[in-house]
């Protein structure tokens, strides 16, 4: 073949780095013939579902039909969850789906987007792929340094994207200085707050954004069903807006996005809050556990609200990753982020957690 194909997509989607998931299970034990690996490189609920998931999920039969394109049940349950109509919400295949629906909306080529040193990769990924430009301002303490983000804006910005907490360093924004930002937002500029570990945070000062958008008519709130919920492998997550907002994302949303399973167990899994409340201190046991770990070894780590440890081995990670890989534990690199000295680790099952530790100190003793 002569033809480059490369040179045929637009510039955006060529210059695009692929986004890099956590290394599966099955890839390992092929790899090395390892068995009983344990992953915590990818942010999941070790707990899983609710009960009456796996229940919901047993008694359903109905797959030779398409999904509800509207999404209506998940979406009345999703409005009466949290006290909105739901001509606010927009469903995602994941919340991820969201992040890219709102530079499809609102941003195309000489437009650009905001995002914060060490925040999701996802968020110049999708700028790019709509041919707009990705601006990254310079982080602070490993978080979002908004009075930068503010002075950023100028007449070409369309989307500010803001993890809060943020991944994968787990730092967190607080209410006040949360609200003082969107003061100073202008009102023709789409703030994308991602809040997909919102339901892990503890901390008094931590804000529900979603009453917000009654006040900020330009500010996008994602939530997920991946994280907390334990339902990742599904994909479902969704976001709140205005509804004029609501209206443009569901334009540019694929139909059928959110498979008929999915919206099923979403909607029982929104039911049992109860579960909800019982990983969130099971979380906030394995966080406390690790850091007393990491600090027993005298490691520096990140403090996290989150469900994950963002852990400072003050040195590339690169061959310390690869000696857990032989060990039999996956956790995620993170050079990509402009962290080549962190290694990112999600809360396990204790024994996981147990087992995570002994096998750093076994590799860093090396």
């Amino acid at each position: 073949m002569s033809c480059d194909l490369l040179s045929l997509a637009t510039p955006g989607v060529a210059g695009i780095m692929p986004y890099q998931p956590g290394k599966p299970i099955e890839e390992l034990e092929r790899e090395l013939g390892l068995r009983d690996i344990i992953k915590l490189a990818s942010n999941e609920n070790p707990l899983g579902p609710s009960p009456a998931v796996w229940q919901a999920l047993a008694e359903y039969k109905d797959l030779l039909r398409y999904p509800d394109g509207n999404g209506f049940l998940l979406k009345q349950a999703l409005a009466k969850f949290h006290g909105i109509d739901a001509s606010q919400i927009t469903l995602g295949n994941g919340s991820n789906d969201i992040l890219d629906l709102v530079p499809r909306a609102f941003a195309t080529e000489g437009d650009e987007t905001l995002f914060a040193r060490h925040a999701f990769a996802i968020y110049p990924i999708v700028t790019q792929a709509v041919g707009a430009r990705p601006v990254e301002v310079p982080a602070r303490n490993f978080g979002h340094d908004l009075e930068a983000m503010a002075e950023a804006i100028n007449a070409r910005t369309k989307v500010i994207f803001i993890a809060n907490p943020n991944n994968p360093t787990g730092t967190w924004l607080r209410a006040a200085e949360l609200e003082a930002f969107m003061q100073r937002v202008p009102e023709n500029v789409i703030v994308l707050m991602d809040q997909a570990y919102y339901e892990y945070v503890q901390e008094p000062e931590y804000p529900n954004c979603i009453p917000w958008v009654e006040r900020y008519p330009n500010l996008v709130v994602t939530r997920t069903f991946s994280k907390v919920y334990g339902l990742a492998a599904v994909r479902v997550g969704y976001s709140v807006s205005h509804p004029d907002v609501a209206d443009l994302l569901n334009r540019v949303r694929q139909p059928f996005n959110v498979n008929s399973v999915a919206l099923r167990l979403a909607e029982v899994a929104l039911g049992d809050q109860a579960h909800i409340e019982r990983c969130r201190e099971f979380n906030a046991d394995g966080l406390r556990r690790l850091a007393e770990g990491l600090d027993s070894m005298g490691i520096h780590f990140i403090p996290s609200v989150a469900n994950f440890v963002c852990v400072d081995l003050q040195q590339p990670t690169g061959e310390i990753y690869q000696k857990l890989l032989r060990e039999g534990v996956i956790v995620r690199p993170i050079a990509g982020y402009g962290m080549p000295n962190h290694l990112r680790v999600t809360v396990g099952l204790p024994e996981e957690n147990r087992h995570f530790l002994k096998s750093l100190a076994k590799v860093l003793s090396r």
